[in-house]
């Protein structure tokens, strides 16, 4: 069972990762749109593990699967 943490956790990985896509991934552009500062989302970015090379294959992969 997913706890309320886990799923706050989740919520706020995908904002970023969708805010950085949004900004091509210019994190102060990100931060702004999220109403944080250039230092938290680098915090988080960090946290959370997030890759801008994994993100961008992930996406990739999704895409042309959805084409075939």
């Amino acid at each position: 069972m997913e706890t309320l943490k886990d799923r706050i956790t989740e919520m706020e990985r995908e904002a970023i990762v969708n805010a950085l896509r949004d900004c091509n991934w210019i994190m102060s552009r990100a931060a702004k749109r999220l109403g944080i500062t250039e230092r938290m989302i680098g915090y988080k970015v960090k946290k959370y593990g997030i890759r801008v090379k994994e993100v961008r294959w992930i996406e990739d992969s999704r895409q042309t699967e959805n084409t075939h």
